[in-house]
């Protein structure tokens, strides 16, 4: 086995790990090697040196992120155990759609015990992303699990750290096997055309996919607004439903692209069913809007605690704007994906939006990420998307 640097934590200081929590913050260490490298395998110790786990340091405020609540070696039989375990999920969760949907998230970071490794899989390609730099150095264990984990069926893998990571000593953006190639999935038996390199986040908003679903409830014979629509996820959903009309919004030109893209593959005319480049709060004070469904799904409008109170009038302002602006009897779809804005924060500030439109507002349902966006029981950070359909009467 090989013999990590190990890092002495003070008395008391424990508890957390033992109650399986995957963070040690830097006020609780006692000890450490002065020349540990960023992302580097560590040991942690409590108190009377015994072992506690396996983490990669960092030199910041969460100075280790424990991959492994026992002492053992992180090799490629490491990654594959636990991706292994994570594709056992998947297939679980996955089981009654087999045939319909092809794409998902295999690792949701610390929700599948894995701190800082985001794997999304697009029919047979597999997106890498690590937000911490001990994922890159363990890279090539993780390329070596996957292959082992999906054989025949991986095409490809590319690895999308370079923006989420801000590491100057990682890589960039590059394919670690195979090569690119068009790639198109089915959700739900809805198509869209995937754009590893160039796309959004991963290259596709999985999370949203059991609210997309839902959606459908609500389109039949509706004039819909789909607002931050990205590449027309929520769009497509809804005319598979029967929308008469759906307009999509976004203000990046790049995706309203996309958008048309996937609205095309999936049978439907973008001059018919308008995709407008445009930013969002303009367009809502601008224009009539003569429609039943509004989705306002926007980017986090919080990255950290500091913009925390920002961000909340941002979405006071925008869900109060289509508070006034739906038809009655109207329906919305509202979600934050920010970490920091947790869900009761995010239902008091829609409530708030609620009475400065003066509109009476009801909640019809609370909404989550999808089930293979797992949340972590003992690490309660891994929820971060809320969402509410109102209807406004």
């Amino acid at each position: 086995m090989d013999s990590y640097p190990e890092i002495t934590l003070k008395k008391g200081k424990e508890i957390s790990i033992k109650r399986k929590h995957h963070w040690i913050f830097s006020g609780a260490i006692e000890d450490k090697p002065a020349d540990l490298r960023e992302g580097e395998l560590v040991k942690v110790l409590d108190s009377g040196k015994q072992v506690l786990g396996i983490g990669f340091y960092s030199p910041g405020s969460i100075m280790v992120r424990i991959i492994s609540f026992k002492d053992q070696e992180i090799d490629t039989s490491f990654w594959l155990e636990k991706l292994s375990a994570a594709f056992k999920l998947r297939r679980l969760i996955f089981d009654k759609t087999k045939g319909n949907t092809n794409a998902y998230r295999l690792v949701h970071g610390e929700g599948d015990l894995l701190p800082g490794l985001v794997i999304d899989y697009y029919n047979g390609n597999v997106v890498i992303q690590g937000h911490h730099p001990g994922i890159i150095r363990q890279r090539q264990g993780i390329v070596d699990a996957l292959m082992a984990l999906y054989g025949r069926d991986l095409h490809a893998i590319y690895d999308k750290s370079a923006a989420a990571l801000h590491w100057e000593a990682g890589p960039g953006d590059e394919w670690v096997y195979g090569t690119k190639q068009p790639i198109r999935i089915l959700e739900n038996d809805v198509s869209f055309e995937i754009d590893l390199e160039k796309g959004q986040k991963t290259g596709f908003f999985l999370d949203q996919r059991d609210n997309r679903k839902l959606l459908q409830q609500y389109s039949k014979g509706k004039k819909v607004l789909n607002t931050f629509c990205y590449s027309g996820g929520f769009s497509v959903y809804a005319l598979k439903a029967g929308a008469t009309t759906v307009t999509s919004v976004d203000i990046s030109s790049e995706a309203i692209d996309l958008c048309k893209n996937n609205l095309e593959i999936n049978g439907y005319d973008p001059n018919t069913h308008p995709c407008v480049a445009a930013d969002v709060m303009k367009y809502l004070q601008e224009n009539e809007v003569e429609c039943d469904v509004i989705i306002l799904d926007p980017p986090a409008f919080a990255k950290n605690i500091r913009s925390r109170h920002n961000a909340v009038q941002a979405y006071k302002r925008l869900n109060a704007l289509a508070i006034k602006k739906i038809k009655p009897g109207g329906i919305i779809f509202t979600f934050s994906c920010s970490q920091v804005i947790d869900r009761e924060l995010f239902t008091h500030t829609i409530t708030a939006a609620g009475l400065e439109a003066k509109r009476k507002t009801q909640i019809l349902h609370q909404l989550s990420q999808g089930a293979d966006h797992p949340v972590n029981l003992f690490h309660q950070e891994t929820s971060y998307l809320k969402g509410l359909v109102l209807y406004v009467e």
